[in-house]
């Protein structure tokens, strides 16, 4: 009796089963397929306090998490054992070895002001304006970055200058979001003083 021939459907699925399990067609009902966006980077933490990286599948050090920052690229660092999210302690702990470098950014008086606050019913206020400010000075150096582009070196010097109205315009507007925020800063403490007191009864 003659084998009947696979019709072109049952080709067509057996083609198919070559393509990763969860892949699909570039396109679906005449639309193409939206890439999907890349997975964070996850980083483990053994015992042994090695790290690993589960992207390269190699073990990395400190200095290759620093410049994973600098590339500001999108990782956790897991407790290998307890899936605890790490990231925090590692990042410190790059601060740290930057600060002994021997070429710290913080003095002694800053780090001392920083550690009162902890404790203080003005941490919350505290961690949040130094966040919004670091942030703002980053868009500031960003923009500085743009405008000098293509500079010689004298040209560079004169774009530094704090003279020149270029450099005045960007710190004036770095200096006016500072303000912003500490004026935020100010009414939240208001704010949260009134119903403080309202909660207790009393009467401004």
């Amino acid at each position: 009796m003659p084998k009947s021939k696979p019709s072109s459907q049952s080709k067509n699925q057996a083609s198919d089963t070559s393509q990763p399990p969860g892949s699909s067609s570039a396109t679906t009902a005449g639309r193409a397929t939206p890439a999907k966006a890349p997975a964070q980077r996850v980083i483990k933490k053994y015992p042994n306090r090695r790290l690993y990286d589960t992207d390269t599948s190699t073990y990395i050090t400190l200095s290759d998490v620093k410049h994973l920052v600098m590339d500001s690229a999108d990782f956790v660092v897991r407790d290998a054992k307890t899936n605890e999210d790490l990231t925090r302690s590692i990042l410190l702990q790059i601060i740290l070895e930057e600060e002994t470098g021997g070429a710290p950014m913080f003095t002694e008086a800053v780090l001392g002001n920083i550690i009162r606050f902890y404790g203080n019913a003005m941490q919350g206020f505290m961690g949040s304006y130094l966040e919004k400010n670091v942030q703002s000075f980053m868009d500031l150096q960003v923009k500085m970055s743009e405008q000098s582009q293509g500079l010689s070196p004298e040209m560079w010097a004169q774009f530094v200058n704090a003279q020149s109205p270029m450099m005045q315009g960007m710190m004036g507007s770095y200096v006016e979001q500072s303000k912003s925020v500490f004026t935020q800063m100010q009414e939240q403490m208001q704010k949260q003083s009134e119903q403080m007191l309202a909660a207790l009864g009393v009467k401004r």
